[in-house]
């Protein structure tokens, strides 16, 4: 197995060597007139003569009971006159093309030259094939673009066959181009998500490379400190696109693997149930496909940061015996945060004070609640709504308040940030400041479903304000210093 580092030049993916066009019907043979005849119908996309009349002879399958190599149709080399069949490709210096062929006599043996090389210019014989009429052959190799050679011809020139100059040398099957090359884009459709709640993550697969990717199966394992969502399987665009099921044995295109903790996916035309399909170049498909599914971050996840990271197994089909390459994706990172705690305040009185502050105090609870998971450090911020004037804070230390309060014995973990001495907690605000503060002290954990009740006691310069005043803005937290 090879791991192609990076995108592969491309050059024509599939030289239109099925010879499927045109269609030739009824009579199963024709002649038709070569791509730069752009006057004449029915010509054959691609490919060039170096006949003086300009045709190609084209069979169409069954005929003389010879069957296809590709397709249903294929090419015999000479029409009415000993000629070369071209194509003058664009190609990029320092690129390895591989190509390959179907070679097939007519009525004996016959014999065909592949020559690459410099249009109009100088061609090298890559090969020399000589077969009988028994059966296909199929050739197969590589060549690499010299220096400064932007276009490069490919052409199969007759030498001799048995039943005469323009009789022989069946041709079909023709490839030429690089390797396929896959592109792995994962994204996440978060970069922050909270402990509870989903990830979406997409994987789009393009082909940047030449020729077809064949037995293409995408994996992707389960990152830590998440679990896949039963069920979230899709193929979003591409070939067979449409939800999938999670298990491997419904025959669609993608399952979840329990034992490895991992999707699959297999994709292209004609994938299956069992087998990755063939995924065309961006020149055919210039989207690619793209996978979808869903995991849940765990619970007890929250600040940590998970890592995912798609991979796809695929073949280059175009040499001797297929290869077997691997793309990955880039990794994707996501932070998992903690789930919010949850914050209410309820007003229980108000009453006249005379020292040290003259005004009206209000006392008031807040019900802090961890919904999901454990909260170790937390703090409880609150504003005055904006019409309220100056107040201070007091926060019952390790007293009892007049009404009915929570233990005396937990009293004493509300704290304030900005400032604290023995007793009684009071700080004191300003229109620019508007906001309290109260901190935990160490050891006083909130567990999930558990809630704490926290009294706390304002300070009003009027009855007026006491009896007016709401609070705003609560936001209940975890804090890590």
């Amino acid at each position: 197995m090879s791991t192609p580092s990076t995108p592969r030049s491309r050059q024509v993916a599939l030289i239109n060597g099925s010879f499927e066009e045109p269609n030739i019907a009824p009579d199963r043979l024709r002649f038709c007139p070569d791509a730069a005849q752009t006057h004449l119908p029915g010509r054959v996309p691609g490919w060039l003569t170096t006949a003086p009349d300009r045709m190609i002879e084209i069979w169409r399958y069954p005929s003389q009971g010879v069957t296809p190599a590709v397709g249903e149709q294929f090419v015999e080399l000479n029409a009415n006159y000993v000629s070369t069949l071209y194509q003058d490709l664009d190609t990029t210096p320092g690129t390895t093309l591989y190509w390959s062929l179907y070679h097939r006599g007519r009525q004996g043996f016959d014999t065909m030259a592949l020559d690459i090389g410099v249009p109009d210019g100088l061609l090298e014989e890559q090969a020399l094939m000589t077969d009988g009429n028994a059966a296909w052959v199929r050739y197969n190799g590589t060549y690499t673009v010299p220096e400064r050679q932007t276009s490069t011809r490919f052409s199969f020139r007759s030498v001799r066959s048995t039943g005469g100059p323009t009789v022989g040398n069946f041709l079909d099957g023709i490839s030429f181009g690089t390797v396929p090359f896959l592109t792995l884009t994962k994204t996440a459709a978060e970069e922050t998500v909270e402990a509870g709640h989903p990830i979406i993550y997409q994987v789009q697969v393009k082909n940047e490379g030449g020729s077809e990717a064949e037995s293409v199966v995408l994996t992707d394992s389960i990152p830590p400190y998440t679990t896949y969502v039963p069920g979230s399987l899709r193929i979003v665009d591409g070939p067979h696109a449409g939800p999938m099921s999670d298990d491997p044995d419904d025959g669609d295109q993608a399952h979840y693997d329990y034992a490895a903790n991992k999707v699959v996916f297999r994709l292209g035309n004609g994938a299956s149930g069992t087998q990755g399909g063939s995924l065309p170049n961006t020149d055919t498909l210039p989207d690619g496909t793209t996978v979808e599914f869903q995991v849940m971050a765990d619970i007890d996840a929250g600040g940590r940061e998970t890592v995912n990271q798609a991979s796809a197994v695929y073949e280059n089909r175009l040499g001797a015996e297929p290869e077997e390459l691997t793309s990955w994706s880039d990794p994707v990172s996501t932070s998992i945060t903690k789930p919010p705690l949850e914050g209410e305040y309820t007003k229980l009185a108000c009453y006249p004070h005379h020292w040290p502050n003259r005004g009206h105090i209000c006392n008031y609870r807040f019900t802090v609640t961890a919904h999901q998971a454990r909260v170790e450090r937390w703090e409880i911020f609150f504003r005055l709504d904006e019409e309220d004037k100056l107040a201070s804070l007091y926060a019952n230390v390790g007293e009892t308040l007049w009404y009915e309060s929570i233990d005396p014995d937990e009293q004493d973990f509300v704290t304030v940030t900005d400032s604290s001495r023995a007793g009684r907690i009071e700080f004191t605000i300003s229109p620019e400041q508007n906001g309290f503060r109260l901190r935990s002290k160490p050891g006083h954990n909130i567990e999930p479903g558990q809630p704490i009740p926290v009294d706390v006691r304002l300070l009003h310069p009027t009855k007026e304000q006491a009896d007016n005043t709401r609070l705003v803005g609560i936001r209940v937290s975890e804090y890590t210093s």
